[in-house]
């Protein structure tokens, strides 16, 4: 049976390891790799909690087992999206690009400014 996904806000573990297959599939270490680089280093996924997350990711739907081979006499999987796990993160991506666009125009950035360091926008932050 597959769960009910709720789409309103995907954890970031989440996010960031459909985001990492979303383009080719990958097996674990490849995934911890891509999400480390997708969040510029933000995000540093431990073993246990990669493998816990794939499986809860497996039970609702949102990846699939691409491959699976045995290496040195050890299952390797590869995932992929799932159809409903495409669907959840472009749903995602699109309720993120809303959310920074209102961000941005409440900050008064526009499409040509870009924030500054800290996140303000440059020359407004006075000593």
């Amino acid at each position: 049976m597959v769960a009910c996904v709720d789409t309103q806000a995907l954890r970031e573990p989440t996010l960031l390891i459909l985001t990492a297959i979303a383009d080719a599939p990958r097996h674990g270490y490849a995934i911890a790799q891509e999400v480390e680089k997708i969040s510029e280093g933000g995000m540093k996924i431990r073993t246990g909690t990669l493998y816990g997350a794939l499986e809860r990711l497996l039970d609702q739907g949102l990846i699939a087992v691409h491959e699976e081979e045995v290496v040195d006499g050890r299952r390797r999987r590869s995932y992929a999206p799932a159809p409903q796990g495409c669907e959840v993160l472009a749903a995602e991506a699109a309720r993120i690009a809303r959310t920074a666009q209102k961000a941005t125009r409440r900050l008064g950035l526009g499409a040509k400014a870009a924030p500054g360091p800290a996140g303000f926008a440059a020359g407004t932050v006075t000593a």
